[in-house]
């Protein structure tokens, strides 16, 4: 049996362990492999699991320096307000593939890291493709049926307002709004 093997059948047979042990033993694993006290607000389930990981980084080698470093970007990024930043300016990662039936033909077309590639062309936008395709303008996310993730977590953009009740809600609205008797089925 080649030595690699060995080494990760043991690694394996360890980890498989971990969940075995106590959250006093979890945490005397953490402070070995870490060299600092595990925080106290972690649950066994959490530290089992980093304790894992941080085994298989020493016998396997971490994450490479340029990972890292768009790892960093990426929560800079969204730290600062911009929840796309993983996926790039348009959200669709590069080597997606849109297929698209038009007009009894299929349209493939392929994201690239700058633009998008349809017949052999590099567009700069989806719309442009869309152009392309249809000789007409269209937005070229609702042409190819992508919904755009929200700009923003909703869970963290704070309480909601307030919901009334169906009756006061009806009242307020205007005698002249057509939406007036959707809002009261709504409620």
């Amino acid at each position: 049996m080649p030595r690699g093997t060995i080494v990760d059948a043991a690694l394996e047979a360890e980890i498989g362990r971990l969940p075995d042990l106590s959250l006093l033993e979890l945490r005397h694993r953490w402070k070995t492999l870490f060299g600092h006290p595990a925080p106290k607000s972690l649950r066994r389930n959490f530290l089992a699991r980093a304790v894992a990981y941080q085994m298989q980084v020493e016998a396997y080698g971490g994450l490479s320096v340029a990972t890292k470093r768009r790892l960093r970007e990426i929560a800079n990024a969204v730290r600062n307000g911009d929840a796309n930043a993983a996926l790039g300016s348009t959200g669709i990662k590069p080597g997606t593939q849109m297929i698209r039936q038009w007009r009894n033909t299929s349209h493939t077309v392929t994201a690239l890291a700058e633009g998008f590639e349809w017949n052999g062309s590099t567009y700069k936008s989806l719309s442009a493709v869309a152009n392309a395709i249809t000789g007409t303008n269209w937005n070229g996310f609702a042409f190819f049926g992508i919904k755009r993730a929200p700009s923003s977590n909703k869970n963290a953009a704070g309480p909601r307002r307030k919901k009334s009740s169906p009756l006061v809600e009806a009242e307020a609205a205007p005698v002249s709004s057509p939406n007036t008797h959707l809002r009261r089925r709504r409620a």
